[in-house]
């Protein structure tokens, strides 16, 4: 049984079409009406209303849970019977089309960023050193924003029920965007350190025991440390590890900053500074596991950094050097409502050479491809915000998934990074829970309800899972048509 409640209307009207309408699309744009080509809704839950953030879908056995967190907020809980402060969703999608709401976990009281649970990661303690020792075989943990006071972690082995196990870290004044290696434990834990002057960077802790956290280290930009002088640098948004290598992204619409590090640098320190000294906060520590940053400029930032290895451009098949590039997709955060801000979109970075990152081409959507109602005027922010950032076989180097807030999901073929094109697109329609955007938050007449796709996440699958900052809920789509050829050509 589930309480949720659904808005079965919009999902059966993309669930049964008549024959060949599939890929069609509305000519008019309605904003209560979903937009769409070449994709498909395949499941959909209202989240009880609450604006979510990050959606994670993990295997747990013969089943898939998804986890959602937050911004800060409040909703009713049917469950509870108790009007409850926003923290994270816990939803089975085992079947896609039915998915059934689980149990959601509150989190600190406060609107937006200052409340909620904003960021999910989830980890099986089957993979982690030392599994069978610390009694973590058969059980699987939840890492978690607790507002922007710090980061908790829950034992989700019945996902119904779970239990709080431990707080690596409290009493912060911000967190966002986490890593969690679930082959070593080590977890990148974005908050404010004491005396660092930037609210959010790097600490680093050891959770491959949940039950008992172990600090590492502290790590940043050069200027955000204790005791530096001069302007500080923008502040972290994220990081993503993948093998040797931690990529970091620095800023959300402006500055934006890629960095390249050196992950046994990074968890060891150099060799040549006495061992009790190696994670001192100096500029020398914190330059030396660092191998590239490249610099987005004033008007853009990196809101999320994903890297694409080994991908081989059909173009450029009869060359005989440099045919296989290492790529980084680099994605914006469009943060002004109604195009009030400089346009924001996925670039992409070739890393090949990876003391040498470099731009090689971008990926943004059309404002007059609204059509009668342009995007810039439909309410709410338009432009991109993140990808998927899961290394799925079924997608990785062929098709980049990109949440695009009024524009939908939006499903990239990136096989040339040079010449990216769109392939499918998925654009919800609002229903009653979705909330208000201002352009002059004194004037109601600015206010519009519209779409707010904010992140999403891939299963292995292929369902895409997206979930709307506006409160609509989580959508579960699929490629369908022309653009599903690009998995088996």
């Amino acid at each position: 049984m589930t309480f949720a409640r659904r808005a079965w209307p919009v999902l059966l009207f993309a669930l049964c079409l008549p024959a060949g309408a599939a890929n069609a699309q509305p000519v008019d744009y309605k904003p209560d009406r979903a937009d769409f080509k070449d994709m498909r809704l395949v499941g959909y839950d209202d989240l009880q209303g609450r604006s979510a953030y990050q959606p994670i879908a993990e295997q747990q056995g013969n089943r898939w849970i998804a986890y959602i967190g937050h911004h800060g907020g409040s909703a009713f809980n049917p469950q509870t019977q108790q009007v409850e402060p926003n923290g994270t969703s816990i939803v089975d999608v085992t079947d896609p089309t039915h998915p059934v709401y689980l149990h959601h976990i509150p989190g600190p009281a406060g609107a937006g960023e200052s409340g909620g649970a904003q960021m999910v990661r989830m980890c099986p303690g089957d993979g982690f050193p030392n599994a069978a020792a610390n009694h973590l075989v058969g059980k699987f943990f939840l890492l978690r924003t607790n507002g922007t006071q710090g980061h908790q972690v829950y034992d989700v082995t019945d996902p119904a029920h779970p239990q709080l196990v431990s707080t690596p870290i409290d009493g912060q004044t911000d967190t966002h965007k986490n890593w969690w290696e679930c082959d070593t434990g080590i977890a990148y834990l974005v908050g404010a350190a004491p005396g660092w002057r930037t609210s959010r960077m790097t600490q680093i802790y050891d959770l491959s025991n949940p039950y008992e956290p172990k600090f590492i280290r502290n790590f940043g930009l050069d200027s955000q440390q204790p005791g530096a002088t001069g302007p500080v640098e923008i502040q972290l948004h994220g990081p993503y590890r993948l093998g040797n290598r931690v990529y970091f992204g620095y800023g959300t619409s402006s500055n934006g900053i890629l960095q390249i590090v050196d992950r046994d640098k990074l968890l060891n320190g150099d060799p040549t500074v006495p061992e009790a000294q190696r994670f001192e906060p100096t500029r020398a520590n914190l330059l030396y596991p660092q191998i590239a940053r490249y610099d987005q400029g004033p008007t853009n930032g990196a809101h999320t950094v994903f890297p694409i290895m080994n991908v081989s451009p059909p173009s450029f098949a009869n060359y005989t050097r440099g045919k296989t590039r290492n790529i980084i997709a680099l994605t914006n955060e469009s943060t002004g409502n109604e195009c009030r801000e400089n346009p924001q979109m996925t670039y992409f970075v070739d890393i090949t050479t990876e003391t040498e990152p470099y731009g090689v081409g971008s990926f943004h959507v059309e404002d007059s491809s609204g059509g009668a109602v342009p995007f810039c005027k439909r309410g709410g922010r338009f432009g991109s915000h993140s990808s998927d950032e899961r290394i799925n076989p079924m997608y990785y180097g062929k098709v980049l998934w990109v949440a695009y807030f009024n524009a939908g999901i939006r499903a990239i073929d990136i096989r040339e990074p040079w010449a990216p094109k769109e392939i499918a697109y998925y654009i919800p329609a609002i229903t009653a829970n979705t909330d208000v955007r201002c352009t002059d938050n004194n004037d109601p007449s600015t206010c519009k309800r519209a779409i707010q796709t904010n992140n999403l996440d891939t299963d292995n699958r292929g369902y895409v899972y997206a979930v709307d900052r506006a409160n609509t809920g989580m959508h579960i789509v699929a490629l369908q048509g022309n653009a599903a050829k690009i998995l088996n050509p």
